[in-house]
Formats: C-alpha cells, sequence, structure tokens
C-alpha cells in the first residue's frame, strides 16, 4: 500500500532545536510516524521535560544537548549518538534563531551570532551526519527553511539572508550527496503560533495584515508542519531531492 511508504519504523531521527516549538512538533511527528527520536538543544533540563512529554504519549525518545554551532562538540555529539543509540537515518535542522532591527543599526555581533546559529549550524550537522549517511548509502535530511527564503519583510534582512542560505546550501547538498543515495530536501514554514511569535500573534494589526493577505486566511498550528515532514523523511519522498516544501497557507502564493 503506498500508505505505508510513509511509516519510519525503527529508523532513529535527530531533530536540532526541539525543545520546544516547531522542532518538538516535528519530533512528535516522527515519532507518531514510528521513528525513534533524539531531541537536541542546550537546555539540558528543557530537553528532559520536552522528552518526558513525549515518552507519555508513547513515544520512543531520547535526548542529547549539545551545541549545534560548535563543529567539535557537532562531531563528539554524532560520534556518540551512533554508538550509544543508532545510526543516524533522518536529520532535520531546525535549531535557529531570529533578531529584529533596521540593517542600517543592525549589529555586527548579531549578524554574526544569527549566522552561526542558521546557517552554521546547517553545514556542521548535515556534514557530519551525512559522512555516516554516504557509508551506508542513504538518508533523508531536511533543513528548516523559511517563507523568507524568498520573501522579505522590514527589519529582518539578516534573517532573510540565513533562510536564503539555508535553501541554497540544500539544493547543493542535495547534488553533493544525492549520487550517495541522500534525499536533501527544505521544509519552509509560514506563519505559525510558537512561543516565539507571541507578540506577533498578539499584535492585532499585524495579525488582521497577515491573516488578510494569507489564502487560508488563519495563522498555522505547528501539528500542521508535521505530515510535511513525515513525507520528507520516509519513502514517500525517495525520489524527491533538494525541493523547498513550503507550508504556509498560500502566503508565497501571493502579493
Amino acid at each position: 500500500m503506498a500508505t505505508n511508504s510513509f511509516r519510519l519504523d525503527g529508523r532513529l531521527a535527530l531533530v536540532t532545536g526541539s525543545s520546544a516549538g516547531i522542532g518538538f512538533a516535528l519530533a512528535r511527528a516522527l515519532g507518531e510516524a514510528g521513528a525513534d527520536v533524539v531531541l537536541n538543544g542546550r537546555d539540558a533540563p528543557k530537553l528532559a521535560q520536552a522528552m518526558a512529554v513525549l515518552r507519555a504519549e508513547g513515544l520512543s525518545v531520547h535526548t542529547s544537548s549539545f551545541d549545534v554551532t560548535q563543529a567539535l562538540a557537532v562531531q563528539a555529539a554524532i560520534d556518540d549518538i551512533e554508538s550509544s543509540i543508532g545510526p543516524i537515518e533522518i536529520l532535520i535542522n531546525n535549531a535557529g534563531m531570529q533578531l529584529r532591527a533596521p540593517l542600517e543599526n543592525f549589529a555586527v555581533e548579531d549578524w554574526h551570532r544569527l549566522m552561526r546559529t542558521n546557517v552554521d549550524s546547517v553545514f556542521l550537522m548535515g556534514q557530519a551526519v551525512a559522512r555516516k549517511m554516504i557509508v551506508r548509502g542513504h538518508g533523508k535530511m531536511i533543513n528548516i527553511c523559511s517563507v523568507q527564503s524568498e520573501m522579505g519583510r522590514p527589519n529582518i534582512a539578516p534573517y532573510m539572508a540565513s533562510k536564503g542560505a539555508v535553501k541554497m546550501l540544500t539544493k547543493g547538498m542535495a547534488i553533493d550527496w544525492g549520487p550517495h543515495g541522500l534525499q536533501v530536501n527544505g521544509l519552509g514554514p509560514g506563519y505559525f503560533k510558537t512561543e516565539l511569535t507571541e507578540k506577533l500573534v498578539a499584535d492585532e494589526a499585524f495579525s488582521a495584515w497577515l491573516t488578510g493577505r494569507t489564502p487560508s486566511r488563519r495563522w498555522g498550528e505547528v501539528a500542521e508542519l508535521g505530515g510535511a515532514a513525515v513525507f520528507l523523511a520516509s519513502d514517500a519522498s525517495n525520489f524527491v531531492n533538494g525541493h523547498v516544501l513550503y507550508v504556509d497557507g498560500g502566503v508565497t502564493a501571493t502579493l
């Protein structure tokens, strides 16, 4: 049956930045599809709490607390996960951050911090995991892009630059690693209700503007990203490579 190709039973998935928000929702979705999931973040107690929630739902969950922007920490963590838990067959590069300011006032140190978190982490994690996947001849990677990989808004130019870079890095990964049996794709969320967007959701003027220009006429719920993530992580997407799947209520389709 075609639906069987969406199952992830027995596969190990690592999701970065997954103690809350979109990362947590994606980890839950993969776990519900049968994957064993490793949660990642820098806050070990918060990771433990997230793991407890998912285990209470009957999911198979582990944690690995490390900084995805530090090359040595990344390599050590990947080696440890592979030796103590199992081979990583699915990687979701979700860790990211947002900083807002007029571009002429954007601090240089904030630029570098944002790029390390949003771009360097995807390169470091992707490379470390790909080296393992290439030997095995298969693997799935999903890099979290954004509608800002395509579109702009005032006061977030560095974020836009970072997510544009992630989009093109995704394509480059697919080109270089596709011949080795890997599929590398992007998932581009639109505007979703998360801890990071609480102020925007509460801003009546912004919410009215956003829902007015979104064909679906509402904010997204993070659980609605789960199906797309499972698709890109599963055998159902075996001939999908270098693609960015936007889950945005139609925002990128309209002016």
